[in-house]
């Protein structure tokens, strides 16, 4: 049985102390510290569509679609030991990327409450 869960652990890319503790490294943040963070150089991440990135963004977000049929594949090519700041346009998708990234091991996830809209 232990092999199993390993083998399981190993294939999800989840942590295993993610499963016993349990403990998310999402966090949702207000706009202020968002901005403080920002000022922290933590990378910050748009996960809307291209077009809506288009037409304004945080300064020096990068754009990964969370629509996209690609967005794991891209997400996984970002450092998992760093920590992220990320944003959509509500909170929505911000908030179901930030579980994606959550559940592939990333160090810690910084989601802006009510997202550019709120910004």
């Amino acid at each position: 049985m232990k092999k199993i869960l390993v083998l399981f652990l190993l294939i999800s890319n989840i942590s295993f102390s993610q499963v016993l503790t349990n403990e998310s490294k999402v966090q949702v943040i207000e706009k202020e510290s968002f901005k403080e963070l920002i000022e922290k150089k933590i990378q910050v991440i748009d996960v809307r569509t291209a077009e809506e990135y288009r037409n304004g963004y945080i300064k020096n977000a990068i754009n990964i679609d969370f629509k996209s049929s690609e967005f794991i594949k891209n997400i996984s090519r970002l450092d998992k030991n760093k920590s992220y700041l990320i944003y959509c346009k509500s909170g929505n998708r911000s908030g179901k990327a930030s579980k994606v990234m959550d559940s592939l091991g990333f160090y810690k996830i910084y989601d802006l409450k009510g997202g550019f809209m709120n910004w």
